[in-house]
């Protein structure tokens, strides 16, 4: 009887609380506590009336106590729907928010506006030092290294001050023995929670291990040391050996001066003659080599000095085609220049200049074949004094121009191969323009020909430039020698006598 009695209570709540969508397992719970519900009222059906019975008639008592127990049932089950149910839901919330916690990356630390942690949790949990495993209780500033507390504590204060995001780097022992492993580095993202007057009750930080990015980092900057090191240890290397190398080709080129002057006696035949030339044309050339990378070891090393000062461009252009001249009518070209008329004095360092213009005019006869042209020009453009370089030579493939200016660097394909050098001019020449606050430009076109194009300030203030305002022009090929728009010089062709080449031309 009690068995069908309590079966029929469970199909009767069962069908009631289905209806109202709940969990299988909280109607099981809900369920039970009916079960007891009904075992009491059943008892209090027959206790409760006999109780009133001794007060009241039994006519009376006996409805009264009978509607008294079912009353009670039914407030006792409204009650237990009512409040059974929300204190679920708070507990689930509990659980739920705390497995959350437990999937957050890193470690999860809930602390007070005084830093003291309250819980602790994360997916990481493990991976981190005891100490911080079990700092509930503990204030977190104590678990730092001593350097980062002040950190924190900023980091604190930024909160508090009304922020509601703050970041910080910090430093935890790791009470390992190996002492290669000394610190676990980490970084903490603080979130304040505040009440409903902006008071900062509480603050959540996210604590990430990020002690492999600092090795990363700490391994980059050791190597960046190690490449400024072997760098500068070049740059004297170069410098050293720059300077024991010209002391004995200065007594070379002089001997050789004085042999081929025959001061002190007749050479016997024309032979001799021409090895003493060889000797002063190979010393020469050696010696060139040697300049341009004692000046490279300079630029690079930052003591190259400018001697500014105001002079004619024109005369520096005079003096390249005096010493080039020669070279570029034994190839058969025509080495020529263009310099606008109202172009007077500008501010520069003149040797740097001239050592520029030496060095780009000495490259395009060195790659224009025979009845080739080279011509250099000089204009104001604006404030700026802008010098071209034009040949109609082999040219440059347009993937290769970005490998030029790199020291040591030249462009590998059949031409190249064809000529000596060392591939330091053009990277002189770019380090010379920066210093001077401009900028180079090289257009080119395979077969047809190769134009650079200086900007420079012309009064010599240094500003430096991105990029020349022309870069982006179309380049004419082969390069016009007719008249500029600037109204330039008439070109004019000059058979000039030679002079011995000084410039230092890699």
């Amino acid at each position: 009887m009690a068995e069908k009695a309590i079966a029929l209570v469970d199909h009767v709540a069962g069908m009631w609380l289905s209806r109202m969508e709940d969990d299988a397992s909280e109607s099981l719970a809900i369920i039970a506590v009916l079960r007891r519900l009904v075992a009491f009222s059943l008892v209090a059906l027959f206790i409760v009336p006999a109780i009133i019975c001794f007060v009241l008639p039994a006519s009376v008592a006996l409805p009264l106590g009978a509607a008294l127990v079912v009353a009670l049932f039914l407030a006792s089950c409204a009650v237990l729907l009512t409040v059974y149910k929300p204190a679920r839901e708070a507990q689930d919330a509990v659980i739920d928010r705390e497995q959350l916690a437990s999937q957050v990356p890193g470690l999860l630390l809930f602390f007070n506006e005084q830093g003291i942690v309250h819980a602790v949790s994360g997916r990481d949990l493990r991976q981190f030092p005891l100490q911080l495993q079990n700092c509930a209780g503990h204030i977190l500033a104590e678990m730092v290294h001593v350097s980062d507390r002040i950190a924190l504590m900023q980091a604190f204060d930024t909160l508090r001050q009304g922020e509601d995001h703050a970041s910080v780097d910090l430093r935890f022992e790791t009470g390992s023995v190996n002492r290669q492993i000394q610190f676990v580095y980490a970084r903490m993202d603080m979130t304040a929670e505040r009440d409903q007057f902006g008071r900062l009750v509480r603050v959540v930080g996210q604590l990430i291990d990020v002690s492999e990015m600092e090795a990363l980092r700490r391994e980059a900057a050791r190597r960046t040391i190690e490449a400024e090191t072997a760098t500068e240890a070049k740059s004297r290397f170069l410098a050293a050996v720059s300077h024991e190398l010209r002391t004995p080709l200065n007594a070379i080129l002089g001997f050789s001066d004085i042999l081929a002057g025959e001061y002190f006696g007749k050479l016997e035949n024309d032979r001799q003659r021409e090895y003493v030339k060889l000797i002063r044309q190979s010393g020469g050339h050696l010696l060139s080599v040697v300049n341009t990378m004692l000046d490279m070891s300079k630029l690079e090393t930052g003591r190259y000095e400018l001697m500014m000062e105001p002079f004619r461009i024109g005369d520096v252009i005079a003096s390249c085609e005096g010493m080039l001249g020669l070279q570029a009518k034994q190839k058969g070209l025509t080495l020529t220049s263009r310099i606008q008329r109202d172009l007077t004095e500008v501010v520069a360092d003149q040797r740097a200049i001239q050592q520029v213009l030496i060095n780009l005019a000495s490259n395009a006869i060195k790659f224009t074949e025979s009845g080739g042209v080279v011509v250099i020009d000089a204009a104001l453009q604006g404030e700026m004094l802008k010098l071209t370089v034009s040949d109609t030579g082999i040219g440059i493939a347009a993937d290769k121009i970005e490998l030029l200016g790199r020291p040591f660097m030249q462009v590998q394909n059949d031409y190249t191969r064809r000529y000596e050098g060392t591939g330091l001019g053009l990277s002189l020449v770019k380090g010379l323009v920066e210093l001077h606050g401009g900028s180079l430009v090289i257009t080119s076109k395979p077969g047809e020909g190769t134009v650079v194009t200086i900007l420079m300030p012309a009064d010599g203030s240094g500003q430096p430039l991105s990029s020349c305002e022309d870069a982006d022009a179309p380049v004419e090929f082969p390069p016009r020698l007719k008249d500029t728009a600037g109204g330039a010089d008439m070109m004019k062709r000059k058979d000039t006598a030679d002079g011995r080449a000084k410039a230092k031309i890699a």
